[in-house]
C-alpha cells in the first residue's frame, strides 16, 4: 500500500497550514527537513520516497507502507481510512516525532481503528492475511456489526450440541448395565473432562481477539500450524463422524420406532446373525439416502439449516421436559408398562397380547398366543418348550416409580456377553443345564458384549458440541465476555441433566427394561419414552427432529473447518478444498465431508461410531488444554486472558482426563487416532508452509533451549560428547555471493557428529551504511546452506577492517555454552599476488587467535578440488599423517567423513613418522592397538625419517624466500626506487645460480623472462597444480624475476613476481633425499656427493648470512612433502598436521612458504590443528 500527498513549498514564513503538511509527512530517511524552500521535505536515505524538487511548486512524494504480514498489527494502517485519519491530527506539538509518522502513527488515529475493530468479515482467515491481502473494494464494504448476546450466540447453540442422540437412545440402556455407581462414575469423568476443557477454552478465547473458526483457530495459533494442522484435521474428522453418528441415530428412531415396516430388508422371522445383519443393511440405505438429502439441504443453502435451528433447539428441550414430567407422574401416578417374565427371563412383548400361558374364560381354561409361541398347538396337552413348561409368567411393572425403591436394584451394574438373556436376578428359574436354548428370538438378548470401558466410549459424545459458542466468536457481540459464561453455563446445565438422570431412570424404571435397548419388552417402545408425559411420541417424534438437525449442523460446520484449514495453507494436499462457492460456501469440502460421513454410516451402528469420534474429541480437548497449560506456565507476555479462573494445574488435569478417557474408550482406536495426528504433525512439520503465529510451541522451543543452554554452562563437555561445533568462515565477492560453495559442501560431509554450525561471513565498513549490503549477504548464505543441506545458523559481521571482523565472529558466535569449538576456514588463493598481502597476513592472526581460544582450526586447501555432496568415491584412500598429537582430531575427522555418501567406500589410512631412535616396529604395533581400542578401522603405517644434510635446494630456497620477504618490506617505497631494488635483487640471485649451474640458468633465463609474470599471477592456484604431474622434476632450479612489467602508481603493495618454484610445482625441482625411505631416490646434480655439498658452500657467500632456524624449517617442511608425495599421491584426501605460526610476526611471509612446500603437488589436503583438548577416547 503507497501513501501519496502533496507538500506545498514557498519561502518565508511558515503557516499553520504549512506545518501541518510538514507534520503530516512520513519520512523514510534520516535527514531532517530543511527550514527553507529547497528541499524540505524529502526524505533521506533511500527510502523509496519519489520526488520532484523545484521552488514554489508541489512537491509529489509517494510513501510505499510496510506490507509484512508478521510484523504488521491489526490496529496499524489496517485500511484507507484509518491511513486517512492518521494524516489529519494536529502536529503543532508534535515536531519530535513527525519523522516516525510512518510506523508510529498517533494514538488518536489509532483508537477509532481499534475500536472499531471487528472479526466477522474475516472468517476463518487469520487476521494478518486480512489486513494486508484483501481487495480494496472488500475492505470498504459496509458489514453489520454481530448482535448475538451470550444466551443465543453461545448457551443456546452449546445446548443444542452437547444434548443429543446417546441421551435418547442409549443412556437408560447404559444406566441399566453399568448401574447407577458405574454410570454416574462416567458421566463425572466425561463432565469433569468437558468442564475443564472449557475452563482452558475460555482463558485462550479470552486472550485477545478469536476470529470466527473457534476452536481451530484457538490450537493452531496457541501451539502453531504442525499442531494445529493436526488438531484441526481431528477436529475435523470428529464433527464428520458426529455426523454420521446422528444420521444413524435418526435412522434407529425411523425404522424400529416410528415406522418398523418401511425396512427393505425385513426382520421378522430372522434370528441371530441374520436379523443384525439386515438390520445394519437397513441403516446404510437409509444412512446414506438421509445423508444425501442433508448434503443437499446444506450445499443449496445453509440459511434454511440456521433458521430451523431454532426448532429443532425446541425439540430438545420439549423433549427433556416430557422426561422430568414424567419422572414427576411416577411419584403419583406411574404408568402401565408391563413387562413380560418368563422364569427371570425377559419376553419379546410383540406377538402376543396377554402375559400369561393360559386364562380363564366362561367357557374353561384357554391358552393365549405366548402358548402358542412355546408349543406345538393350542391344546393344553400340547408338547411345549421345557423351561416354558418348567417356569411361571410373570408380569412385572416396567416403570414402578420414583417411590417405588427400585434404585437400589439397579445400583450395581450387570455386563453381558453378546447373545446373553436379559434376565431378572431376583427371580427364581428352572433351568436344564443339559437343555439347549430354543426359540432365542422370543426372549430379549443382548446385541454386544458389554464392558465398563465400552460404555465410557458410547457415553462421551453426549458430552461433546462444548465449542459451539465459540465456533460462533465472529457473530458474537462481545465474544471475550460471552464465551466463558455462555460455555461453563451450558456445561453445568447438561451435567446436572445427565447426573440427574442417571439416578432418576435408575429409580423409576425396571432393571431389565433398563438393560432393553431397543424396548421390545415393553411393546417396541422407546424406553425413555416410556417415562414421558404425555405421551412416549413426544420423545420419539421430539428426538428425531434434533437428531436430524445436529446432522444437519454437523455437515453445516465441518466443511467450514476443513476450508479454513486449507485456507491457511499449512497442508498443501488440503489446498483443493479452500475453494467454493462465489458466496464462499465450501462446495469441495462439504464434498470430502459427504464421503467421509459415509464411511461412518456403512459402518452402520451407533455403538461402533461413538468410540471413533470419541478419540478425536478428546485428542481435540487434550491439546486445548495443552495450549492452557503450556502459555500459562511458559508465562509469554501476551498471556493476558480475561478470564480469570484458570490454573495450569486444572488444565494438567484435563489433559490427563483426556489422555486416560481415550485409552479407556478403546485403546487401538486411541493408537490409530494417535498416529492420524502424528502423520499430519510430520506431513505439515516437512511439506507445510511455514507459518509464524507466535505460538506456545515457539515460546517452549525458546524455554528449553535456554535451559539446555544454562545446562551447557554448568562445564565443559566430556571426551565423549565432544563433537564438531564448526563455524565455517567464508568470504563473498562484491554481489553478495558466496566464493567457496564447496567449504559448505565439506561441512555437510563433516556434520555426521551432528552439532552446531555457524556460517559466518565478514564484511568491511560502517554497520549503519552497510546494512542492506549485510542482509543480501546473510540471505546469500541461508540459501546455500539450504542448497548445501547445511542446517546451521548464518551470521554477518560489518567492521572497518576485515581482520577486526573476523575476529568478530570467532570470539562473538554462539551462545553459552553452545559455541564453536572448531574453525572450518579455505587455505588463502592466490595469497601471493600484490593485491592479497593482507589476505594471508589476516589468515596468520586467524590461526594465532584460534590458538589463543583453545579452538580447532580446519583448513582446506585447494577447497574447489574438494567433492560436491552429489559425487561418490567408489575407492580411493583418506590417508591421515598423525606427525605431531593433537588431542585425536586428526583420527576423528576421517571418521566423519566416512558416514557420508561421498566417502562412505574410501579406506582410511594412517601413517606417522619415526625418527632415528624410535622403534618403527613397536611404533606400529601400539598404533594398531589404540586404533582398535578407538573403534577405529584404519591401515597403519609407520614412516622412517632419518637425520640426513640440508640439500642445496633448501638452501637455495630458503633464499628465495628470505628475498622475497625482504621484497615485501620495501612495498612503501616509490615506484623507481622500488624498481631498482627489485633489480639489484634480482642481479644477485642471478649472480648466485650462475655460480652453481651457468648453462643452465643462462639458457632457462633467456626462455622464461620472453614470458610475462603477469600471466603467472593471474593463474589460479588449483588451476596450475592439476596442468602438470608434480613427479616429473626438471633438473634446475627457475628463478622468474620479470622486472619488465611496470608496477601500476594505483596500485603501490604489488610485490614482485613471486619464483617460480613456489607457484608452479610441476616445473620445480625434486627435494634432495638423503633418508632412506623405501629406496634411495635419485639426487640432483651438485648435491650428489658431500664434496659437491662442500664446494657449493665454498661458491655461495649468500647462503652464510641465512636464518639457520628457516633452513631447518624448509628442510623439514621438503623432506615431509617428499615422504608424502611417495605414499600420499593418489589419495583421495590427505589429512597432515598445521604447524603454528612463529610467535614473532616478522617471519609471517616465511610461514605460508612453509605450508606451500609442505603441501605442493597433493590435490586435496586438509590442514589440522587441534584445540588444546582431547577429542576421542578409549572408554566407552
Amino acid at each position: 500500500m503507497s501513501q501519496r500527498f502533496t507538500v506545498s513549498k514557498s519561502d518565508g514564513d511558515r503557516s499553520p497550514s504549512d506545518i501541518q503538511g510538514e507534520v503530516n509527512q512520513l519520512f523514510e530517511g534520516d535527514e531532517p527537513p530543511s527550514s527553507g524552500g529547497g528541499s524540505g521535505g524529502r526524505g533521506g536515505g533511500g527510502g523509496g520516497a519519489e520526488a520532484q524538487d523545484a521552488p514554489g511548486t508541489e512537491e509529489v512524494v509517494v510513501l510505499k507502507g510496510d506490507t509484512n504480514p508478521k510484523e504488521c498489527s491489526p490496529f496499524i494502517n489496517s485500511s484507507d481510512a484509518a491511513a486517512e485519519k492518521s494524516q489529519q491530527y494536529d502536529g503543532k506539538n508534535m515536531a519530535l516525532f513527525e519523522e516516525e509518522m510512518d510506523t508510529s502513527p498517533m494514538v488518536s488515529s489509532l483508537l477509532s481503528s481499534l475500536a472499531n475493530y471487528s472479526n466477522l468479515p474475516q472468517g476463518s482467515k487469520e487476521h494478518e492475511e486480512a489486513e494486508n491481502n484483501e481487495a480494496e473494494s472488500s475492505r470498504k464494504k459496509p458489514v453489520k456489526a454481530p448482535q448475538l448476546g451470550t444466551l443465543m450466540g453461545v448457551y443456546m447453540p452449546c445446548i443444542q450440541n452437547i444434548f443429543g442422540v446417546i441421551l435418547f437412545l442409549r443412556m437408560t440402556w447404559l444406566v441399566g448395565i453399568g448401574g447407577v455407581i458405574g454410570t454416574f462414575i462416567i458421566v463425572t469423568m466425561c463432565c469433569t473432562t468437558t468442564m475443564l476443557t472449557a475452563i482452558s477454552m475460555s482463558a485462550i478465547a479470552t486472550n485477545g481477539v478469536v476470529p470466527a473458526g473457534g476452536s481451530y483457530y484457538m490450537i493452531s495459533r496457541s501451539l502453531g500450524p504442525e499442531f494445529g494442522g493436526a488438531v484441526g484435521i481431528c477436529f475435523y474428522l470428529g464433527t464428520t463422524f458426529a455426523g454420521a453418528m446422528y444420521i444413524l441415530g435418526a435412522i434407529e428412531l425411523l425404522l424400529i420406532y416410528i415406522v418398523p415396516k418401511a425396512a427393505i430388508f425385513p426382520l421378522e422371522g430372522l434370528e441371530g446373525a441374520e436379523a443384525e445383519a439386515a438390520l445394519l443393511n437397513n441403516m446404510r440405505v437409509y444412512g446414506t439416502i438421509l445423508l444425501t438429502s442433508m448434503a443437499t439441504v446444506v450445499f443449496v443453502g445453509v440459511k434454511y439449516v440456521n433458521k430451523l435451528a431454532l426448532v429443532f433447539l425446541g425439540c430438545v428441550i420439549l423433549s427433556i421436559l416430557a422426561v422430568y414430567a414424567g419422572v414427576i407422574k411416577t411419584a403419583v401416578d406411574p404408568p402401565v408398562f408391563p413387562a413380560c417374565i418368563l422364569g427371570n427371563r425377559t419376553l419379546v412383548w410383540k406377538t402376543f397380547d396377554v402375559c400369561a400361558k393360559t386364562i380363564e374364560t366362561a367357557n374353561g381354561t384357554v391358552t393365549t398366543q405366548l402358548w402358542r409361541m412355546f408349543c406345538d398347538s393350542s391344546l393344553l396337552n400340547a408338547t411345549c418348550d421345557k423351561y416354558f413348561e418348567n417356569n411361571n409368567v410373570t408380569e412385572v411393572q416396567g416403570i414402578p416409580g420414583i417411590m417405588s425403591g427400585i434404585l437400589s436394584d439397579n445400583m450395581f451394574g450387570t455386563y453381558y456377553e453378546k447373545g446373553d438373556l436379559i434376565a431378572k436376578q431376583d427371580m427364581e428359574s428352572v433351568e436344564d443345564p443339559d437343555d439347549p436354548l430354543t426359540n432365542s428370538n422370543r426372549y430379549v438378548l443382548a446385541d454386544i458384549t458389554s464392558f465398563f470401558t465400552l460404555l465410557v466410549g458410547i457415553y462421551f459424545p453426549s458430552v461433546t458440541g462444548i465449542m459451539a459458542g465459540s465456533n460462533r466468536s465472529g457473530d458474537l457481540r462481545d465474544a471475550q465476555k460471552s464465551i466463558p459464561i455462555g460455555t461453563i453455563a451450558a456445561i453445568t446445565t447438561t451435567s446436572t441433566v445427565y447426573m440427574s438422570s442417571v439416578f432418576l431412570f435408575g429409580a423409576c424404571i425396571e432393571g431389565v427394561i433398563l438393560r432393553d435397548k431397543f424396548g421390545e419388552g415393553v411393546h417396541g417402545n422407546l424406553v425413555i419414552g416410556t417415562l414421558a408425559w404425555p405421551s412416549p411420541w413426544v420423545i420419539v417424534i421430539g428426538s428425531f427432529f434434533s437428531t436430524c438437525g445436529a446432522g444437519l449442523q454437523s455437515l453445516t460446520g465441518a466443511p467450514r473447518l476443513m476450508q479454513a484449514i486449507a485456507k491457511d495453507s499449512i497442508v498443501p494436499a488440503l489446498r483443493v478444498f479452500g475453494h467454493g462457492k462465489a458466496n464462499g460456501e465450501p462446495t469441495w469440502s462439504l464434498l470430502l465431508t459427504a464421503c467421509i460421513c459415509e464411511s461412518g454410516i456403512l459402518i452402520a451402528s451407533l455403538d461402533a461410531v461413538a468410540p471413533i469420534l470419541s478419540m478425536f474429541f478428546l485428542m481435540c480437548y487434550m491439546f486445548v488444554n495443552l495450549a492452557c497449560a503450556l502459555q500459562t506456565l511458559l508465562r509469554t507476555p501476551n498471556w493476558r486472558p480475561r478470564f480469570k479462573f484458570y490454573h495450569w494445574t486444572l488444565s494438567f488435569l484435563g489433559m490427563s482426563l483426556c489422555l486416560t478417557l481415550m485409552f479407556l474408550c478403546s485403546w487401538y482406536y486411541a493408537i490409530v487416532a494417535m498416529v492420524i495426528a502424528g502423520s499430519i504433525y510430520k506431513y505439515i512439520e516437512f511439506a507445510g508452509a511455514e507459518k509464524e503465529w507466535g505460538d506456545g510451541i515457539r515460546g517452549l522451543s525458546l524455554s528449553a533451549a535456554r535451559y539446555a543452554l544454562m545446562r551447557l554452562e554448568e562445564g565443559p563437555p566430556h571426551t565423549k560428547n565432544w563433537r564438531p561445533q564448526l563455524l565455517v568462515l567464508v568470504s563473498t565477492d562484491a554481489e553478495q555471493n558466496v566464493e567457496q560453495p564447496r567449504l559448505l559442501s565439506l561441512t555437510n560431509q563433516l556434520k555426521a557428529g551432528k552439532g552446531l554450525t555457524i556460517v559466518g561471513t565478514a564484511l568491511e565498513g560502517i554497520y549503519l551504511e552497510n546494512y542492506e549490503q549485510s542482509q543480501r549477504a546473510e540471505q546469500a548464505l541461508r540459501k546455500l546452506m539450504e542448497t548445501e543441506k547445511v542446517k546451521g545458523f548464518c551470521q554477518v559481521t560489518v567492521s572497518s577492517n576485515l581482520r577486526d571482523a573476523t575476529s568478530h565472529l570467532l570470539q562473538a558466535s554462539g551462545l553459552g555454552g553452545l559455541k564453536h569449538n572448531a574453525v572450518l576456514v579455505s587455505w588463502p588463493r592466490n595469497w601471493k599476488q600484490g593485491d592479497e598481502h593482507q589476505t594471508w597476513r589476516n589468515f596468520i592472526e586467524l590461526v594465532r587467535e584460534t590458538t589463543a581460544a583453545h579452538l580447532a582450526l580446519l583448513v582446506p586447501k585447494n577447497i574447489s578440488a574438494f567433492p560436491s555432496n552429489g559425487e561418490r568415491f567408489t575407492e580411493g584412500h583418506i590417508d591421515v599423517w598423525w606427525i605431531v598429537h593433537d588431542g585425536g582430531m586428526l583420527m576423528l575427522l576421517p571418521f566423519l567423513l566416512r558416514q557420508h555418501k561421498v566417502w562412505r567406500k574410501c579406506k582410511m589410512r594412517i601413517f606417522t613418522v619415526a625418527q632415528m631412535d624410535d622403534n618403527s616396529i613397536q611404533m606400529k604395533k601400539d598404533l594398531t592397538t589404540f586404533l582398535y581400542h578407538l573403534r577405529i578401522d584404519a591401515m597403519v603405517e609407520v614412516v622412517e625419517m632419518h637425520d640426513s644434510d640440508i640439500s642445496a635446494y633448501t638452501y637455495e630456497k630458503t633464499l628465495v624466500m628470505e628475498q622475497r620477504s625482504e621484497m615485501l618490506k620495501q612495498i612503501n617505497l616509490t615506484k623507481n626506487e622500488r624498481e631498482r631494488e627489485i633489480q639489484s635483487i634480482t642481479d644477485s640471485s642471478r649472480g648466485s645460480i650462475r655460480r652453481k649451474n651457468p648453462a643452465a640458468v643462462t639458457t632457462q633465463l633467456s626462455v622464461t623472462e620472453d614470458q610475462p609474470a603477469a600471466t603467472k599471477e593471474e593463474k589460479p592456484e588449483e588451476e596450475s597444480k592439476s596442468a602438470s604431474s608434480p613427479v616429473s622434476p626438471p633438473s634446475q632450479v627457475q628463478l622468474i624475476h620479470d622486472n619488465t612489467t611496470p608496477a601500476s602508481p594505483a596500485t603501490p603493495a604489488t610485490p614482485l613476481t613471486p619464483p617460480e618454484a613456489a607457484q608452479s610445482p610441476g616445473e620445480q625441482v625434486q627435494m634432495t633425499w638423503t633418508e632412506k625411505c623405501d629406496g634411495e631416490p635419485a639426487k640432483p646434480p651438485g648435491a650428489a656427493t658431500p664434496e659437491g655439498i662442500k664446494d657449493i658452500f665454498n661458491m655461495k657467500p649468500e647462503w652464510e648470512n641465512l636464518n639457520q632456524s628457516n633452513v631447518r624449517r624448509m628442510h623439514t617442511a621438503m623432506r615431509l612433502n617428499g615422504v608424502i608425495m611417495k605414499k600420499s599421491s593418489e589419495a583421495k584426501l590427505v589429512l597432515l598436521n598445521m604447524p603454528g605460526p612463529p610467535k614473532n610476526r616478522t617471519g609471517d611471509e616465511n610461514y605460508m612458504e612453509f605450508l606451500e612446500v609442505l603441501t605442493e603437488g597433493l590435490n586435496r589436503v586438509l590442514l589440522v590443528r587441534g584445540g588444546g583438548r582431547e577429542v576421542i577416547t578409549i572408554y566407552s
